[in-house]
């Protein structure tokens, strides 16, 4: 018999001793309401969750609901894949919206205001994630991709926010823009996935790394390698959650309170205790995020 998801949700972790911050999770992605997966996270340590938007419609939500909880930031984009989508169509309806029709970069435009908009919001305390895709997107999407990207980099500078990162088999042109463009004060590459040489390249820029589940993986000693030389002040720690969920729950539906094992395992990586790998995750993310 094939093997198929589980969507059985993993055990509680043992809870950590210091409290930390999930730094990217899609709530609305999750099964169960958001103060049960809330509830939930604190119960084993996780006490702050940064939620993440990919689109209008789940910016406006991350901005609502972090304005309704106290302790949910929120950040707020277009998706590298979502900018394509906007200008060009989504014939397929393979993001959430369904099948669209091309709009163009007047679209795309009125869009971007609008993540403007929710930008300057106080609960929001981010933009992203945006980068570019060179996965998902072909060579069609890149224009609109970059052309978003940028913009949003201008939107964080001008807010003071944080920029959120996605990178996925684009690492040099992310760093290329970000140089071109001068990135913000505070850049998160979330669920980082370099190598250590990119590492020392980020750690150079100041830029954070968020490490998540996969660096639990068997396959994944490129980023254990680059755990292992990122200063210890510019870790995070997240979830990405629903995806992405720790060893040995692979193939299972990912929350928030499941970051208590990427921390020990990351604890392990760097040699230290998990005691001290919380309280440097606790103050990094608190610093990037500015709450």
């Amino acid at each position: 018999m094939s093997a198929k998801t589980d969507d059985t949700p993993p055990p509680l972790p043992a809870p950590l001793r210091v409290p930390v911050a999930d730094s990217h999770t899609h709530l609305d992605m999750q099964s169960g309401t958001v103060e049960e997966g809330l509830r939930k996270a604190a119960s084993v340590g996780v006490t702050t969750v940064v939620q993440v938007g990919c689109d209008i419609k789940g910016s406006r939500w991350a901005a609502e609901t972090a304005a309704a909880h106290e302790n949910v930031w929120a950040a707020v984009a277009l998706h590298p894949n979502e900018a394509p989508r906007i200008v060009h169509g989504d014939p397929d309806g393979w993001s959430r919206q369904g099948t669209r029709e091309a709009g163009g970069d007047a679209a795309l435009d009125e869009a971007l205001a609008e993540i403007d908009r929710l930008a300057g919001l106080d609960p929001v305390r981010a933009v992203g994630e945006t980068g570019l895709d060179h996965f998902r997107t072909g060579p069609e999407g890149i224009a609109a991709q970059e052309r978003s990207f940028r913009a949003h980099i201008e939107i964080a500078k001008r807010h003071g926010k944080a920029l959120v990162i996605h990178d996925r088999d684009a690492h040099a042109d992310v760093l290329r823009i970000l140089a071109e463009e001068g990135a913000p004060e505070r850049t998160v590459f979330h669920c980082y996935s370099g190598d250590a040489d990119m590492a020392r390249i980020c750690a150079d820029a100041g830029y954070f790394m968020s490490f998540a589940g996969n660096v639990t993986f068997k396959n994944a000693q490129p980023l254990r390698d680059a755990l292992a030389v990122a200063p210890l002040e510019l870790v995070l720690v997240e979830t990405d959650a629903p995806f992405l969920t720790p060893a040995p729950y692979r193939g299972r539906p990912n929350a928030p309170y499941l970051v208590p094992i990427t921390v020990r395992a990351m604890a392990a990586v760097r040699g230290i205790d998990e005691d001290a790998m919380s309280e440097a995750i606790a103050a990094n993310t608190a610093r990037a995020f500015d709450y």
